[in-house]
Parts: structure tokens; sequence; C-alpha cells
């Protein structure tokens, strides 16, 4: 699967094209073809830290990461303004889209070097033209000059906008006007229109007048529209030059969302059609059905994202092959790991054509924790050794290991901001939160001291703890997890096992239940269900792919009969924005709002304090810095789909216990249950944020519904609008 516009991002593939020869051939014969059409080199733009024709270093690509990283505006779209000179020149159409199809042409050299071979391709916009011509529909020169040519046409027209909206086609067509025309079908109910900016703009406005869930697309100009029309027939023109080809790997066509045909793929005129028809991918997406492994080949997750809502149960083996945008980590890395799901789903991986200087990348991971595990040998230096006492202190742990994460050892966000405090008391230097999370082990701790000491700033290379990095925790009860951080998995630990709210509400486990678990975290609510009782069913759903990662682990380990769903619950099919704390990511949200989730924190720590005061972190519970990092976010695309579907498809008859602890959106799961399936669900626990009165209609809802309800609000969360409902079908 081959995206279009939209995930694309400055130094995509650069760890590719360092690492892997093919990769880099692919990129540098494109990069000289296009040099006459562009007249600058793509590799300038794709890797501008680089020189033109040599590979990137790592280091450019490690700060440039890090830099996106710690962008909290930017992560949340609230500053378009803000886009670097590089961004800025990668964004325009007419750099754009053949800086796209050059890294997508690329990988799929790259994955076929590995013996990964497609039986079927789709493309999505000008992801269709990399399928053709891997195809042989167009020669790589043909293509090359096609997609610049198209490119430099449509960067002359007047801008544009784009609009995804969360309705049917139906429905979206009759709101289009003479203005709109319907750009993409890209799921059951997800739908973009395109047009005139203002008319785009009134249609957004309409809709959310309506309660529809809308979004403004990031481009320049409305694709797939009549806006495209003026340049039509100089596509179709410059079609003709070329030589165009029977496809000899089967493709799926965006204009009609059917196989192409020889007629259509060697039809001038059909690559104009394909600039101004809406792009059929949901359609396209179902010939996909009997292929039961799906690789998404190209920057970030979105054609996954569309794959698992239309395709539903039969959902197989989905893999993405590069890193979402906003994500801190190598291409290279997300590569290989995609190798490695690819090839415990089935795939025909031809290990005996991997390269050896490519295993050798593999192997340098592997060397380099023994070289710092090596290092971590030597006798300490001084800083070393006070550094360990205070984390010692901090930690109360005397077995702290120097090449170890601060925070694989039981260190979070709050027990940084004291150790940023005690190391400027015993060294007479500032570390920042930022330097503890970039700089996280005691040796790398003390290189940054050592260096402010000396006057220099430390360079941000450090390890970065975002909360997808994997660490092992023992619960009080002596169970081992997989987590992201200490302070979140104690809390949530204390509220389910050691508290035991829910049975204290009258909620029971008998053995063989069946449990819905809708926001499952790292899974301890559906380890406490497994352990609850004998024989229990749970279907948890988690949308956050590092969440999802660690509760897949967790349920491995323990041997749950869990059947795990990485997507969110609401009312429809659809999909949505996932603003991801790892810090915090209890407080994840499709919903989010930075000053609410601040002041919640700030109130739970407070109310902490009350029961374990601590001077010291008193003092930090007001503190901007160590909020802005706790609410560091990362955006991912998620599908969203009705639990009665869910609970239809996998055919439910009863339901003993449905959790719902989903941030603001736990109205939108309600909803998304179905009258008949209502009479199955004995018991049901909630997270509700008491906005104008919420909690009081949900209360009446589940009485309506034959539940004997009962609302609190722990005295963790007073002063907040966070409360829980405990709902037992019939009387207590």
């Amino acid at each position: 699967m081959f995206p279009g516009l939209g995930d694309h991002y400055v130094d995509m593939g650069r760890d590719l094209y360092r690492d892997f020869p093919v990769f880099r051939a692919a990129v540098d014969a494109c990069a000289e073809a296009l040099t006459g059409e562009l007249g600058l080199d793509i590799r300038e733009v794709l890797f501008p830290a680089a020189e033109p024709g040599a590979p990137a270093a790592a280091d450019a690509s490690a700060a440039a990461a890090g830099a996106a990283a710690f962008d909290l505006r930017r992560m949340l779209r609230r500053d378009t303004g803000s886009c670097s000179e590089s961004e800025r020149r990668l964004n325009a159409t007419r750099l754009a889209q053949p800086a796209l199809f050059v890294v997508e042409y690329a990988l799929a050299r790259l994955w076929q070097s590995w013996g990964a071979r497609p039986s079927l391709m789709i493309g999505y916009s000008l992801g269709e033209y990399v399928a053709a011509t891997l195809a042989g529909v167009l020669s790589l020169p043909d293509a090359l000059t096609l997609v610049a040519r198209r490119a430099a046409l449509i960067d002359e027209l007047p801008a544009g906008a784009m609009l995804a909206v969360m309705l049917p086609e139906r429905e979206v067509t009759e709101l289009l006007g003479e203005d709109l025309s319907l750009s993409a079908v890209n799921g059951p109910e997800f739908c973009v229109a395109a047009g005139p900016v203002a008319a785009v703009e009134a249609l957004a406005t309409s809709l959310r007048e309506r309660g529809v869930v809308c979004r403004r697309v990031q481009t320049t100009h409305a694709f797939h529209s009549s806006m495209m029309e003026p340049v039509a027939e100089q596509v179709t023109e410059l079609a003709r030059t070329l030589t165009l080809k029977p496809p000899r790997i089967p493709y799926i066509s965006n204009v009609t969302g059917e196989p192409i045909t020889d007629e259509q793929a060697t039809d001038p005129a059909y690559w104009a059609r394909h600039l101004v028809s809406p792009v059929r991918f949901a359609a396209g997406l179902r010939h996909l059905t009997p292929i039961a492994l799906l690789l998404e080949a190209g920057p970030g997750q979105t054609l996954s994202s569309m794959a698992t809502v239309v395709r539903g149960s039969d959902v197989g083996t989905i893999v993405a092959s590069m890193r979402h945008p906003l994500e801190r980590r190598s291409d290279s890395a997300v590569a290989l790991k995609a190798l490695g799901r690819l090839w415990l789903a089935g795939a025909d991986i031809d290990w005996t054509r991997f390269p050896a200087d490519e295993l050798d990348i593999v192997a340098e991971s592997a060397a380099t924790v023994v070289r710092e595990a090596a290092a971590a040998t030597a006798a300490p230096s001084a800083v070393e050794r006070e550094l360990a006492g205070l984390w010692a202190r901090i930690l109360n742990n005397e077995q702290l290991p120097h090449d170890v994460s601060f925070f694989e050892v039981g260190g979070n966000s709050l027990l940084a901001t004291r150790l940023s405090l005690r190391i400027k008391r015993a060294f007479g230097v500032e570390l920042t939160l930022r330097h503890i999370y970039e700089w996280s082990t005691i040796a790398r701790m003390a290189t940054a001291v050592h260096r402010l000491r000396a006057g220099e700033e430390p360079d941000a290379q450090g390890s970065s703890h975002t909360g997808t990095s994997l660490a092992r925790f023992q619960l009080p009860n002596g169970l081992t997890v997989w987590h992201q951080n200490e302070a979140e998995t104690r809390h949530f630990y204390e509220d389910i096992f050691d508290h035991r709210t829910y049975a204290k509400n009258g909620i029971t486990l008998p053995d063989g239940a069946t449990v819905v678990d809708v926001g499952g975290n790292i899974g301890l609510f559906t380890l406490f269900s497994h352990y609850e009782a004998k024989d229990v069913r749970v279907f948890t759903f988690e949308p956050a792919p590092p969440m999802f990662e660690l509760l897949s682990r967790n349920v491995a380990e323990h041997g749950v009969d869990a059947t795990l769903f990485n997507i969110g619950v609401s009312d429809s099919e659809s999909q949505a924005t996932f603003t991801f704390y790892p810090r915090s990511s209890g407080m994840s949200s499709f919903h989010p709002d930075e000053a609410e989730e601040k002041h919640n924190l700030r109130t739970i720590i407070a109310n902490q304090q009350k029961t374990d005061a601590n001077a010291e972190v008193a003092e930090l519970v007001a503190d901007e810095e160590l909020l802005d990092v706790r609410f560091e976010a990362i955006e991912f695309t998620a599908t969203l789909r009705p639990l009665s579907a869910v609970i239809r498809e996998q055919g439910i008859e009863r339901i003993d216990l449905i959790k719902i602890d989903v941030q603001k959106s736990e109205r939108q799961v309600i909803d998304g249950i179905a009258d008949e399936d209502w009479p199955k669900i004995q018991q049901m626990v909630l997270e509700v944020h008491d906005a104008d009165g919420e909690v009081a209609r949900l209360v009446e809802l589940l009485e309506g519904h034959g539940f004997t309800v009962r609302a609190e609000q722990d005295e963790m969360y007073v002063g907040t609008d966070i409360h829980n409902i405990y709902a037992v079908r019939g009387p207590r």
C-alpha cells in the first residue's frame, strides 16, 4: 500500500538512505533523473542537512527527530505558521510529490531486495504512480517525468482546501453544491471534500453546527476535484508522449476502486481522469480482503488505519514500514521491525538474499549495548559516584547500573524534577528536565554535568524516554509487567488491585465471565480480570500504538484469554486524531484540552500531597516546566468502531462487565451500543468527566436500561471534574 501526501516529513528515509545500499541506489538514480525536470537535487529537499549525494549523518537525523519530539504546539497542530524553511520547501507541491514518489519507490525496491514481493498493490493518489511503475506500466524515467511535470502543473493552479468528513458518501455528496467536489472515499463513513478555501470553510462550519466530525486536511491544493480540470488535458497530452504498457503485477485503480485493466493503464486519458476523480480507496481495499498480509510502504500509518476500518474482522496482519512524522525512532529500526513482523506472520522473506552488510546493522546495535556495558564496568568518576548517591536516595535503591535509564529503575517526571534540584545543589549546574530525559543514565548524566561545568551546552544525543521504550516492573503483589513509568503503574495498581474499588461498589466477576475493557492502557484491568476469576475472556481496546505494544506483551506473558484491538471505541465507523501523552498516558485523549489536563494533574498531585506531605514535592506541584514535559505529545490517527459492531463480529452473547476509561469519550462509547445489546450487559464501570451535568445524564440513561447505579468521586479527584459510575443490572 503506497500512501499519498499528508504524512511526509523532512528527512523521511534518511536512515534508510544511510544504512541500506539498495534504498540509497534507488534514491540516487531518481535524483539524477529528476535534476533536469526540477532544476535541483531532490536529495537536498529530502535530506536538507546532508551534502548532495552523500549519506546523511546519524547525529543530524537524531537532532532533527529530537527537535520535532519536543515541539508540543506543532505536535498538536496549533502552530501551523512555524514551519521551518526546509519544511516549507518540501511541502510545495512541485517538490513534495516527486520527493514522496522517490522515497516510496526506493522503499519498495528495498523490500523486494529482502524477498518481500507484492501479489497485489494499491496506491493512494500519488501512490498509484508508484504501483504503476513497479507493475511496469511506466518505466522509471517516464514515471519521474510524469510525476514532476504533473506536480509543476498543479503548483500553478489556484490554492484550494480539503476537508475530511465523518459521513457516508451519499450524505457528503448531497452537501457539496456547485463549488465543491467529492475528493476521496476512504471508509464507510469517512470521505474527503475539496474545493475553494472559502467553500470548504463554509462546509466545515455547517457540519460542526450539526455536530458532524470534520477536520481540515493539511494541503495547498484541492486534489482530485474540479479545481484540477484546467490542467487535465495537459496531463493527457503529456501521457501520450510516454510508453504505457499493460501491468505485469496487478494493482487497484483509484478511479474505479477495481483492479486496473490493460486498457485503462495504457490509455493516456486515464491519468487525467485519475487527477480529477475521487480516490475510491475504500472500494479498492475490499479487493485486498483475501490477502492476509498488508504492508504500507511509505511514511506514516494512514493507509494501515483505513485498511483496519474497511476490512473489519478480516484485518489479518497490517504492517507500516516507516515511522509517523512525530515518532522519535529511526526509520531503519522501524523497517527492520516491520520485516520481523511480516516474517512472523508468514511472509516469504528470503534471508539468503539479505546482504551481510545489512545484517551487520542489527549486529551493531547489539555491539553498542556490549560496549556501553563494558564501559560501565570501568571505575566510576567522582561525578558518577555522586550522581549514583543522588539516584539511590531518590529511588530508594542502592543497586543502580551506570548504563540503565533513570526511568527504567523507577524514575518518573516528578522524581526527575527532584533530581534536577539536587543536582543543582550538588554540582552548581542546572540539569533541566529535558537534559535528564535525554541523558538518562548515570554515565550520560555525568557527561552532561561535565559539559555544563565547562560552559558547554550538552548536545541532545542521549536516549529519550518517550513512553515507547520497554521497561519491566514488579507490582506489589509479585506480578511482573511491561510498563512505561512507575508513577502511573503504581496509581493504576492501587486503584484496581489494592483498593479494589470495583469490588467495593458491588462489581463481581464469576468464573467464565466475559469482560470488555475499553481504554486498556498497559492492561492492568485486563490482568485483574484474568486473576479475579477462572476462565475469564477479555476483549480489550487501546488506540495508542505504544500502549498497545505493552498491553500485548503483558497479555501474552500472563496467558490471558484476551482479544486485543488497536482501535478506539465510538458511536460510528470513522477515524480520529488521538493525542497521546507518553509521560501521562492516562490523560491521553481524542478530545485534548491542555489547560484542563494540566489543571487535573496539578490537582491530583496536590491531593496526593495531603496524605503524603513532602515539602520539596509540594513546591513542584505548580511547576510549569514539569507539566510541559508531562504533556509533550504524539498524535496518532486511530480507527474508531462502535462497540456493537465488535460485539456482533465476535459473537458475544453476554457481557459480565464493561469497563470504560476513555478521557471524555465515554458518551460516544455508550452511544455505540445498539438497543439489542444492552440486555447482554450485566455490569458497567465508567470514568466520567462531569461536563454540564454529564454524570447525572449517564446515571439516568443507565437506570433506564435496568441498572442500579452509584456515582462517586474518589478523594484523589476532588477539585477536578472526574467521577466514577458503577452500574449493576437489577437491584443490588
